[in-house]
């Protein structure tokens, strides 16, 4: 493969909710020392990089993403010394480790927001964003909280509100104040140093607000669903002075060989792309969510694929995502029948494909009874929980048939419940099952690593002739080509894809069974079935 492409390019990120890995001291909740004991198993997913989702000392209003120190390990997960433990042991493996950043808020109890919040004239106070209230009394403005109510909250002492954009333990910090990006940079500054390979930044394009605190308008399209649709959020995000901001976190990066930023960012792809930087000098990766909203047909999937090919900029390297820690299960969402269909695309598309935990066995969402909810939006909003509960994605990594899946021991409680299901859907019985969907995950990702068109060839869209059925081309040079196919339906495709080649050799199939030559004149796929042809 030749040299100028990156290990971000080339490989796969894999991204692991650290509470549901491993837990390594019967507490319920996993560890890093738990995520030591699991990367040898990393290692056989032929991934290139984990990123593990926050770690740092914090109250856990939000787990985790209510940071209360930037530069430290909360005691649940370990040690620094377990950190640095796992920083080189991933590495002698070959494997990257990239951290979550949080830099858009901090917790409530953060030492700069305990001073903050002391007095009016203390030197942090505007390190946070504090408004007189409205002459009513009330908030200072309509902004809206992503978990419900509004985005601000009175502080009784200093006669103030505070803007929070999540949790009201989650005040927002201050971008326009000289010294709190390069405090940010400061203690990104303090992981790389350790090594860390990377950051994904959390909500990344929420950094900057307007600072004429205006009214947000009306959004017409709101389906009167979650609150914080009934509003369009031109002032609170996406505002045209973050991508500054960006660009000097990006800076930083520069200064360590082979480093890299993932952007968390859900808009659209004319205003997604703008965070690689017009100089590609912002996001090595703005974060493409989009597979995870379309609805789940080949032909809406082919148009978001057309449509973000076409919109990268010159030098810009594309990126996939089909689940993380704030979507459904990507099972329960497509259904169990389209989950090997979704995973070849994941796989095969031209860009970095990022996996969630569990979803090369097929994890599907946990029914979380209301007793065991966690989650701050669900609880905050009992009547969309539904919608806005993130539980069912987040319960344990199911190892093995033993109680509690092996993920804790056998007389504990995990944090969140696992499903009847684990005894059966589980790593170490796929282990031993060759056509099981850790077998076919195994066999693409390392097909991937092994074909150039796959890792880092051309993309090109090839006509089917059927409504069910979406087909592209990868190539690269002195490389063989490759043809995949998938079936989106439920009915049987007979295909002419002539045009192609006349004839192709199945590489993988969605069932793990189907071998041998097929004729490309008259390419039969079963209902759900996608096949991964050699030319």
């Amino acid at each position: 493969m030749s040299t100028p492409y990156l290990w971000w390019q080339k490989g796969i990120i894999y991204q692991i909710y650290p509470r549901s890995y491993q837990d390594s001291n019967a507490d319920g909740i996993g560890d890093l020392p738990g995520i030591m004991q699991r990367l040898d198993y990393l290692v056989s997913l032929n991934i290139e990089a984990i990123w593990i989702s926050p770690i740092y000392p914090s109250p856990m209003y939000d787990f985790g993403y209510d940071v209360a120190d930037y530069t430290a390990i909360h005691q649940i997960f370990g040690t620094m010394a377990d950190f640095e433990q796992l920083l080189t042991e991933a590495h002698q493996r070959g494997l990257k480790v990239m951290l979550d950043l949080v830099p858009n808020h901090t917790s409530s109890e953060h030492a700069w927001f305990l001073e903050s919040r002391s007095s009016r004239d203390n030197p942090k106070r505007d390190w946070y964003i504090w408004r007189d209230p409205a002459p009513d009394g009330g908030p200072p403005n309509n902004w809206l909280s992503h978990f419900g109510g509004p985005a601000w909250t009175f502080d009784e002492q200093t006669g103030q509100y505070y803007l929070h954009q999540f949790l009201k333990e989650q005040p927002e910090l201050n971008y326009r104040h000289p010294e709190v990006l390069p405090t940010m940079l400061k203690a990104m500054r303090f992981w790389l140093d350790k090594g860390v390979d990377g950051f994904r930044v959390d909500v990344i394009w929420l950094m900057l607000k307007d600072d004429q605190f205006r009214d947000e308008p009306a959004n017409s399209d709101w389906d009167g669903q979650v609150p914080h649709g009934s509003l369009r959020h031109i002032y609170t995000n996406n505002l045209p002075g973050v991508h500054d901001l960006i660009r000097q976190m990006r800076n930083l990066l520069n200064e360590y060989p082979d480093r890299m930023m993932v952007g968390e960012i859900y808009m659209s792809y004319a205003d997604l792309v703008k965070y690689y930087g017009q100089n590609m000098d912002e996001c090595h990766l703005p974060f493409n969510f989009r597979l995870i909203s379309t609805p789940w047909q080949a032909q809406a999937v082919r148009n978001v694929v057309e449509e973000y090919e076409a919109a990268l900029p010159q030098g810009a390297w594309p990126n996939w995502v089909l689940g993380n820690h704030d979507q459904h299960r990507l099972a329960t969402r497509i259904g169990a029948n389209q989950v090997r269909v979704a995973t070849m695309l994941l796989l095969t598309l031209r860009g970095t494909p990022t996996c969630y935990y569990g979803d090369e066995i097929g994890i599907e969402n946990v029914a979380i009874p209301l007793e065991f909810i966690q989650d701050p939006p669900a609880l905050k909003q009992p009547e969309v929980a539904h919608i806005v509960g993130r539980d069912p994605e987040r319960t344990p990594m199911q190892w093995n048939n033993n109680p509690n899946a092996g993920f804790t021991a056998a007389t504990t409680t995990p944090w969140l419940p696992l499903p009847a299901d684990y005894v059966k859907r589980n790593v170490a019985k796929q282990e031993t099952e060759p056509t099981s969907m850790l077998k076919f995950f195994r066999t693409l990702t390392s097909l991937r690593q092994t074909e150039p068109a796959l890792c880092v060839g051309d993309y090109r869209t090839v006509e089917t002739k059927t409504t069910d059925v979406f087909a592209y081309l990868r190539t690269a040079p002195n490389s063989d080509r490759f043809l995949i196919v998938l079936n989106f339906g439920t009915a049987d495709h007979c295909l002419n894809l002539s045009q192609v080649a006349p004839r192709a050799t199945v590489a993988v199939a969605t069932d793990m069974v189907r071998t041998g030559q097929v004729d490309l004149s008259n390419l039969a796929l079963a209902p759900n079935e996608g096949v991964l042809l050699r030319l």
